[in-house]
């Protein structure tokens, strides 16, 4: 496995999605990350599957309990007593990073806010991801990706395309995932800090900065332009028409990404078999086909439409400028760059069920991640106690007490 981040210990007082999958990139990066749960009802998204509302109705597993949790032991800890909290405060003695998604006043209520994790360890550094920010009246406000990250951060709306009137929709765990990623790049960034100068820092990271980030090209555009609302294009974007979507003769699509447009339009028409194009007046160049986008989209979608998708990615292996086929996420496991890369490791559960999971993106010396599976509940609890020193007999009274499972 990795180990770019042995021997740091993160303990994760966190649940769902967002703050998880930070933990989960760390654990594939080689860090020994305990998450906290309470000994009976767990992290919440255990339920899901329990209750039958995810798609498969449980008969495909929990799934979405193995992609922000992969790797990780599972404590089972009731952290509101005052037992529990005695523990917590030994396994914060020996953590690295505390990391949380808690709302500011059950942080208040639990004693983890960082004056209190401060006092069971000075030096570690403390990680809060939130909905909408640290600040300002909405920070103990309740959030989920679908609210902060889509549709209040700009997404639902942005990406929307033009011919469409609603809002699209999320899809699962889209902005979480992504916050977790700038999540862990963050506690990086501090890990490296605190190792130069022993400064520990506090890390904030919200659902609403990460849509923003990602959408800071509309927003820089909308100021500068004045707009009040997006730039919609139909067709080709921007008056280019290297630039788009074009549907093949099965349905699917291919998506060209040619800036440089007269640099490629001569390759293209002939990769297309439409050499008569290149020279043709009405697309000479980049000006004219601007003015005449509409009909040169026209042109292009009958030319793609003569070939299957997997025709195309035939024909354009020698293409030069950039294109892509519109993959569905089931295909991208038969990806060839997919599969030489690693990026998808199947990974079995302790019921022998496998899961299809996708590395973090940032891999070391060219190798791809070993994942591990997500732990069941309470899993490892016994472990991480004795380890800290805990006998069985305090174990056990622990146990009859609730507090631990």
């Amino acid at each position: 496995m990795t180990e770019t981040m042995r021997g740091v210990r993160v303990v994760e007082v966190a649940s769902w999605t967002f703050v998880p999958a930070a933990g989960a990139i760390l654990a594939d990066w080689g860090a020994d990350v305990l998450k906290i749960e309470h000994p009976v009802t767990g992290d919440p998204q255990r339920g899901l599957a329990a209750l039958g509302v995810m798609p498969g109705a449980g008969s495909a597993g929990d799934f979405m309990m193995q992609v922000p949790n992969r790797g990780k032991r599972s404590v089972g800890l009731d952290i509101a007593s005052e037992e529990g909290r005695a523990v917590l405060a030994k396994l914060v003695a020996t953590a690295d990073v505390f990391l949380t998604n808690m709302l500011p006043s059950v942080r208040g209520r639990l004693r983890i806010d960082v004056d209190d994790i401060r006092a069971d360890n000075p030096d570690v550094i403390y990680v809060r991801g939130h909905g909408q920010g640290a600040h300002g009246p909405d920070a103990d406000k309740a959030a989920f990706d679908g609210t902060a990250y889509w549709a209040r951060a700009g997404m639902a709306d942005t990406l929307r395309p033009a011919e469409l009137t609603e809002p699209l929709g999320a899809r699962p765990a889209i902005g979480d995932v992504m916050g977790g990623m700038a999540i862990a790049g963050g506690i990086a960034a501090a890990l490296f800090e605190r190792e130069r100068t022993g400064v520990a820092r506090v890390v904030d990271i919200s659902l609403l900065n990460t849509g923003m980030w990602q959408l800071q090209g509309d927003i820089a555009m909308s100021g500068a332009l004045g707009l009040d609302d997006v730039l919609r294009f139909a067709g080709g974007r921007g008056g280019n028409p290297l630039v788009a979507n074009y549907p093949t003769k099965d349905g699917r699509f291919v998506f060209l990404n040619m800036m440089q447009a007269d640099r490629f339009w001569p390759d293209l028409c002939t990769h297309l078999g439409r050499p008569d194009l290149i020279d043709d007046p009405r697309f000479a160049n980049a000006a004219v086909r601007a003015e005449h986008g509409e009909e040169c989209v026209d042109v292009l979608k009958e030319a793609f439409r003569a070939r299957t998708l997997d025709e195309w990615r035939e024909a354009f292996t020698t293409l030069s400028g950039a294109w892509a086929p519109v993959q569905r996420a089931p295909e991208l496991k038969r990806d060839h760059q997919v599969v030489a890369n690693g990026y998808i490791q199947v990974v079995t559960d302790a019921d022998g069920r496998d899961y299809d999971l996708v590395g973090a993106p940032a891999q070391f010396d060219g190798a791809a991640h070993e994942l591990r599976p997500a732990p069941s509940h309470g899993e490892h609890t016994d472990e991480v106690l004795l380890d800290l020193g805990y006998t069985w007999d305090e174990l056990i009274e622990l146990k009859v007490a609730g507090t631990v499972t």
